[in-house]
C-alpha cells in the first residue's frame, strides 16, 4: 500500500509503535490481527499524505553492494540462482512487474481491499474489520478489483502476442 519498501518499513515501526502505545485501547482483543492492520493502514495513508513533495523514488546504497551472509562465523557473497534458465527468470521478473503495475493503477477503494486479501491473506471479515466495510461490499470490490487486473494482463499478453505475429510475418 505503500508502494516504497522503505516507506512499508517506517510505516512498520510507526504501526508497532502506536499499537503498543495504544493496546490499552483495543476493545475486542479477539480482533488484535485487523485492528493493526487499520493502524498500519492509517500510518501508510498519512505517510503518503505528507510525502506530496518527497521524490518518487530514493536509491539506497544497500541495493548496489552484494548480499552478505554470515555462515560458521564466516561472510560468504550470495551468488544469484542459476538453476532457472535466464529467460525464465526475465518473464517471471517481467510478469511480475506488469501485475505489480496493475494493482498499482487500480483505485484505491479497490487496491486496498485487494492487497488485504490476496496479498496480506487476511480473511473477507477481517478486512471488512480493517477497512470498515460490510463483507459484501469487500467481496464485491475484491471481485472488480480482480477482474479490472485480469483486463489489464489481458490486455498485456494480447500485444505481445500481436507483437510476435507481427515479426513473424
Amino acid at each position: 500500500m505503500c508502494g516504497q519498501r522503505e516507506d512499508a518499513e517506517d510505516v512498520a515501526q510507526d504501526t508497532l509503535l502506536k499499537a503498543f502505545q495504544s493496546f490499552e485501547q483495543l476493545r475486542e482483543p479477539e480482533h488484535v490481527r485487523s485492528w493493526i492492520f487499520r493502524i498500519a493502514r492509517n500510518a501508510c495513508l498519512m505517510k503518503r499524505r505528507k510525502s506530496v513533495f518527497a521524490p518518487d523514488r530514493e536509491l539506497s546504497l544497500d541495493d548496489f553492494l552484494p548480499a552478505l551472509t554470515r555462515e560458521g562465523g564466516q561472510m560468504k557473497i550470495q551468488i544469484a540462482d542459476w538453476s532457472k534458465l535466464p529467460d525464465q527468470g526475465m518473464l517471471e521478473t517481467e510478469m511480475s512487474g506488469v501485475l505489480h503495475d496493475a494493482i498499482g493503477t487500480l483505485p484505491e477503494t479497490y487496491k486496498s481491499v485487494m492487497l488485504m486479501r490476496d496479498v496480506e491473506e487476511l480473511s473477507t471479515q477481517e478486512t471488512a474489520q480493517v477497512l470498515d466495510l460490510s463483507e459484501d461490499v469487500v467481496k464485491t470490490r475484491l471481485h472488480r478489483a480482480r477482474l479490472a487486473i485480469r483486463k489489464k494482463l489481458d490486455e498485456y499478453l494480447a500485444k505481445g502476442k500481436q507483437e510476435t505475429v507481427a515479426r513473424a510475418q
